[in-house]
């Protein structure tokens, strides 16, 4: 996976193919996105994946020691 959207993904989130309708369209969603030196859009796939509800990411969280409960109890 790359780190920004193809320009296919992003015509297919915005329903845009124009670069300005595309930016007016990301402005409308709250997804954050910077503009090319050659006027095309670039979105973070991380960014839009935290604010659309994507993939979380792995956490290490530890198991919580069982036993520590089943000695509290007796």
């Amino acid at each position: 996976m790359t780190l920004f959207l193809t320009p296919q993904e992003l015509e297919a989130l915005t329903g845009r193919k124009i670069p300005s309708a595309q930016h007016r369209a990301l402005n409308a969603m709250g997804i954050e996105h910077k503009r090319r030196p050659d006027g095309s859009i670039v979105v973070l796939r991380s960014h839009l994946e935290a604010v659309m509800g994507g993939p979380a990411r792995q956490q290490d969280i530890p198991e919580p020691d069982w036993e520590a409960l089943d000695d509290a109890a007796a």
